[in-house]
C-alpha cells in the first residue's frame, strides 16, 4: 500500500517510484544492463531504476504499457523514450495531437505530452521483457494511486495483453470484454473510464507486421476523438 497522506500529486508520485526497491530481481537487472551497456550506448549514462510516468497531470488519457526497455527507458529515465517501441508510440501520439514532437530521444528533448500520461504495468525493465506475477503486483499501488490523482480520465488504452490483464482488476464486472486489438468498451458495459486495447508497438509486432504504424494510429486518432467529443471536465471525476 502507499500512504497517500505522502503522495500529494503525480510528481510526488513519481519519486516514489523511482525510490522503490520492492522487486530484488529487477533492480539487480537494471543496474547490471547499466553497467554492461549495448556498444552503441557505451558512452551513455544509464538511469538504471524504475522509471516514473510522465505526461500531463491534467490528462483525460491514460496510456498503460508494459515495462522499460532495457536499453531505451532504462537508460534514458523515461518511459517508451530512446526504442524503436517508442518511435511508433510517438509518431502516432503526435499524429493524433497528444505529443509535441513525433520522436522521443532523451529525457531533455523538448517533448510533452497535452491531455495524455504514460505508465506501465512494471516500472522497472524485466529480463526477457518478462516480469513476474509477484513484480507486477508490486508495482500495482503505484497504478492504483495514479487513477486516484488523474482526476480527470476519460479513456485507457492498454498496449498488449499483459497491460490489458493488469487493468482488469479495475473493472467490476469483466465478463464479455475479451482482449483483442482495436476492442473498446465504455459506458455501455458499465466502464468510466472506458477502455481501449492497442498491440504493443513492440519491435516483435511491428516488424512482423503484427502492428503496423497506420494501425496505431487509428488507436490514438480514435481515442483523440472520444475524448475531444465531450467538454473538458468542470469537475474532478467521481
Amino acid at each position: 500500500m502507499i500512504d497517500r497522506s505522502l503522495i500529494p500529486d503525480l510528481f510526488a508520485l513519481n519519486r516514489t517510484i523511482a525510490d522503490c526497491d520492492r522487486c530484488p530481481r529487477l533492480g539487480r537487472h537494471c543496474r547490471e544492463i547499466a553497467a554492461v551497456k549495448r556498444r552503441a550506448y557505451r558512452d551513455f549514462e544509464y538511469w538504471g531504476k524504475p522509471v516514473p510516468s510522465f505526461g500531463d497531470p491534467n490528462a483525460r488519457l491514460l496510456i498503460l504499457g508494459l515495462a522499460p526497455g532495457a536499453h531505451g527507458a532504462n537508460r534514458t529515465g523515461r518511459m517508451f523514450t530512446g526504442d524503436r517501441s517508442g518511435e511508433f508510440l510517438f509518431r502516432s501520439l503526435h499524429r493524433a495531437g497528444f505529443a509535441s514532437q513525433p520522436e522521443s530521444l532523451a529525457v531533455d528533448d523538448g517533448l510533452y505530452l497535452s491531455d495524455a500520461w504514460i505508465t506501465a504495468a512494471a516500472h522497472c525493465a524485466p529480463p526477457d521483457n518478462k516480469p513476474s506475477p509477484a513484480e507486477l503486483k508490486n508495482c500495482r499501488p503505484f497504478l492504483e494511486t495514479e487513477v486516484e490523482l488523474l482526476t480527470h480520465l476519460r479513456l485507457v488504452v492498454v498496449l498488449g495483453r499483459i497491460a490489458y490483464e493488469t487493468w482488469l482488476p479495475f473493472i467490476a464486472d469483466r465478463s464479455g470484454l475479451p482482449f483483442g486489438h482495436g476492442n473498446y468498451y465504455g459506458p455501455e458495459h458499465g466502464l468510466n473510464p472506458g477502455l481501449l486495447c492497442s498491440y504493443h508497438p513492440s519491435q516483435q509486432n511491428t516488424s512482423t507486421g503484427r502492428l503496423t504504424q497506420d494501425m496505431l494510429d487509428e488507436i490514438f486518432l480514435r481515442a483523440a476523438a472520444m475524448i475531444r467529443s465531450e467538454p473538458d471536465p468542470a469537475a474532478p471525476r467521481r
